[in-house]
């Protein structure tokens, strides 16, 4: 068995006034053809943070700058073997209160925004439809960290941290 790299990447869950997320309909690799959140890999050459990668990818991306204080950590997601070409960990990071950014085409391929209840018929990795945004939409006031294995035939996932908020404050 060949040994895969191993790259670390952030994901961005931005939203804006009405609660629509904001993705990249992607015209070039990774995921050409498929919808994903703004993000990107983890400068590891320059010690880049995930929150300051997370803060960078919204602003090439996006063309906004997001206070890293209003950027929260709200999961993290291991991927093994996914398409048989890596190991990916991923961070992601949710923008506290809404954003405002123009639908435009961009280096990377369309941004546009969507409503939750749309993303089932989008076109996107399945990694994202079954696992990485159920979980999102059920941590939206807390945090997660879940596996994927994408070794085998069909995805397997496990859920290895969950805690929910619920409005309440902690301490």
């Amino acid at each position: 068995m060949s040994t895969l790299p191993y790259k670390i990447a952030v994901l961005c869950d931005l939203r804006d006034e009405a609660g629509r997320l904001l993705l990249i309909h992607r015209a070039k690799e990774p995921n050409k053809g498929l919808v994903s959140p703004i993000g990107g890999k983890l400068e590891t050459a320059t010690g880049e943070s995930p929150a300051q990668c997370a803060q960078r990818e919204i602003q090439e991306e996006a063309g906004i700058i997001v206070p890293i204080e209003r950027l929260r950590l709200a999961g993290m997601i291991s991927e093994q073997g996914y398409l048989g070409q890596a190991h990916w960990l991923m961070f992601i990071y949710r923008a506290i209160g809404p954003v405002q950014v123009n639908e435009a085409t961009i280096r990377e391929g369309d941004l546009r925004w969507h409503e939750f209840d749309e993303l089932q018929s989008l076109p996107m990795p399945e990694t994202d439809r079954k696992v990485i945004w159920p979980l999102i939409r059920d941590h939206e006031d807390g945090f997660f960290a879940a596996h994927i294995d994408c070794t085998g035939p069909q995805i397997c996932w496990t859920l290895e941290e969950s805690f929910r908020h619920h409005g309440k404050d902690v301490g």
